[in-house]
């Protein structure tokens, strides 16, 4: 015998409650899928097709069963939803970051090639990312599933002071006398010498950079003044300026990394006296060491993985403050 639309519904619907439920469901079903049914056909409609409007209208099976035993249909309710967000956040921002800047330090340090380093940091970033996607929404799953209490509960305490990201006069001061020091800075090792010796003082930065790469950094230097007195004129961050400044940073990083990679960033009078300083041995030793991690060779790496931070927080820092002021904007 050919089961009904009506059996196959009940059954579809109570075949995964507990044996204890199936017995009190499908009682209730069927009184309420005839009475439905009933009042279609007394409003002229055809029995079949009221069968088929009514069985429509009750959805699916799966649904309703999960209704009856109170079982969610989500990976994370909002019960824990935010706190599953928000730590995830935390967590992605922080560890494959650090998992990245290690591993392409330990790359540098042992001599590997930069791309080489480049890729294989990032490939391991990421396998950190995923696994910690998986393995927090997994924790939050079972304690969804299980009604585990966390024990963070939200309290007034907890509100984020507001944030004032726009640019004021104290920022412009503040850039504008940083730019002035760094200029005298480069402007005083060349004529005078940072680094005391017992005859002359030697310079820090190569001499052969000027006129040109010593002059392309000042005008880094006017740009980065502009930059300020546009982001003061403005009196908020904005897509574009946020873009500039991705644009400038990134530009002192290939002043930076282009001459320091190419070892004629740092005077070379500056590191023989260094090796000599240190005395036969540790000179003999960098001079064997060179190509493969010798003392100036881990410097330069650490300048650079220092430099390269710092550019990344300036960026990161602009485009938040941007996305900041256009929700500002919104509301």
């Amino acid at each position: 015998m050919t089961a009904t639309l009506t059996e196959r519904y009940i059954s579809a619907t109570i075949r995964s409650l507990k044996p204890e439920l199936q017995d009190d469901v499908r009682a209730e079903l069927e009184a309420l899928i005839a009475d439905a049914i009933e009042a279609r056909t007394d409003q002229g409609e055809a029995a079949d097709e009221a069968e088929r409007e009514v069985l429509s209208e009750l959805g699916d099976p799966g649904l309703l069963a999960a209704g009856y035993a109170d079982r969610p249909l989500h990976l994370i309710g909002p019960k824990y939803y935010l706190t599953w967000w928000r730590l995830l956040k935390l967590l992605l921002w922080i560890v494959p970051v650090c998992v990245v800047g290690v591993v392409l330090l330990g790359q540098l340090l042992s001599g590997a090639e930069v791309g080489e380093s480049l890729v294989q940091a990032l490939a391991i970033g990421l396998q950190v990312a995923v696994h910690l996607v998986f393995w927090t929404t997994l924790v939050f799953v079972v304690l969804e599933r299980t009604g585990a209490d966390t024990g963070m509960k939200w309290d007034v305490d907890q509100l984020p002071e507001v944030q004032e990201d726009g640019a004021g006069r104290s920022e412009l001061i503040a850039s504008l006398v940083f730019l002035a020091i760094a200029a005298v800075a480069v402007v005083w090792d060349a004529v005078r010498g940072f680094f005391p010796t017992e005859g002359e003082p030697i310079a820090i930065l190569n001499p052969g950079l000027w006129p040109w790469w010593i002059g392309a950094l000042f005008g880094l230097m006017v740009l980065e003044a502009v930059f300020a007195f546009a982001l003061y004129a403005q009196r908020r961050w904005t897509t574009a300026l946020a873009a500039l400044n991705t644009v400038l940073a990134l530009l002192f990083a290939a002043w930076v990394l282009a001459l320091l990679l190419g070892g004629e960033l740092v005077n070379p009078e500056f590191l023989s006296f260094i090796a000599q300083a240190g005395g036969k041995e540790f000179a003999s030793g960098n001079a064997d060491a060179a190509g493969n991690g010798g003392v100036f060779r881990i410097l330069a790496v650490l300048l650079g993985f220092g430099i390269a931070i710092g550019v990344g927080w300036d960026i990161a820092d602009g485009w938040r403050k941007a996305v900041h002021e256009r929700r500002v904007a919104r509301v």
